[in-house]
């Protein structure tokens, strides 16, 4: 949690967000991810200062198991001082303590956004889903939160002035525009009418131009003028292609050329002959792709 102190920005962490994607497709399937098509509404979170605290967070918990289809799942959630947003204790359940930050106790339109992240912490326990360190592992709970429906939240906590700062989560905010953004591209799904935050508003603008950019990568047919020029060099040159290129190409055991290049949904790599117009399905997330390769 940062506050007061300064906000990392960009996408350090853009790999390990995409292939946190992947596992969860993986793990998932497109047709469960489908199932969340509906985010978490501001309605079934809002926090007046005049609720009681322990109820309101109580109600809010329930709200977030319910969202994450935890249904024999019971939260106990209490305050205390801490250096982190929030805690929770993964246990084999069905009762899961988790511990706010006593800064909650006064900035309580937040507490919906660091009880999603620690549930979904808790779906993840339950997925047996993981990433192998820690810091891999929150930004795989950041993105499923986010990718899942309830991690507006997080983004809409983020806010930034001259004097002060606040940001829940372990993403940068450019980083949660990208991961609703590509939700957004999938489901059709705008988050942007509940921000009550124009930092939110402005990273998820920034968010979606680098979601849209992966739908506009060679070989796919909506790639510009320049990265088609590209990869037609790259394509008499294979064994000059750069490093940075999304694409790589291959000849397979008959001697044809294929080139891979990732899913822009779900980013597992595609691989298809190199023979002009090709239609390409994803074996993950079923995206059906238009290639010129």
């Amino acid at each position: 949690m940062a506050n007061g102190g300064p906000v990392q920005h960009g996408y350090p962490h853009l790999e390990t967000v995409r292939t946190a994607i992947t596992a969860l497709y993986r793990r998932l399937s497109r047709d469960t991810v489908q199932t969340f098509s509906t985010s978490v509404a501001p309605a079934d979170v809002a926090f007046c200062d005049t609720d009681d605290l322990h109820l309101g967070a109580q109600r809010i918990a329930r709200e977030m198991v319910r969202h994450f289809r935890l249904p024999d799942a019971r939260l106990v959630v209490c305050f205390r001082e801490m250096t982190h947003a929030a805690n929770v204790e993964l246990t084999a359940g069905p009762e899961y303590f988790v511990e706010l930050n006593d800064r909650f106790r006064t900035h309580r339109r937040d507490i919906g956004a660091a009880l999603a992240h620690e549930v979904a912490h808790v779906y993840l326990h339950r997925l047996d889903l993981s990433f192998p360190t820690t810091a891999e592992n929150e930004i795989l709970t950041d993105t499923v939160t986010a990718y899942l429906g309830a991690g507006w939240l997080l983004l809409d906590a983020y806010r930034e002035d001259g004097v002060s700062s606040q940001k829940l989560g372990y993403l940068t905010p450019e980083e949660f525009g990208y991961v609703l953004a590509k939700r957004a591209l999938l489901l059709g799904e705008d988050p942007s009418v509940w921000f009550t935050s124009p930092q939110a508003y402005t990273a998820y603008a920034e968010g979606m131009t680098r979601a849209r950019r992966d739908e506009q990568q060679p070989p796919l047919t909506a790639a510009g003028w320049a990265g088609r020029r590209r990869y037609a060099h790259d394509r008499r040159h294979t064994s000059g292609v750069r490093p940075t290129a999304p694409y790589a190409f291959a000849s397979d055991g008959a001697g044809q050329l294929r080139v891979s290049f990732p899913c822009p949904t779900c980013h597992q790599r595609i691989r298809v002959p190199v023979r002009g117009r090709v239609r390409a399905r994803c074996g993950l997330c079923r995206t059906v792709l238009e290639c010129d390769t």
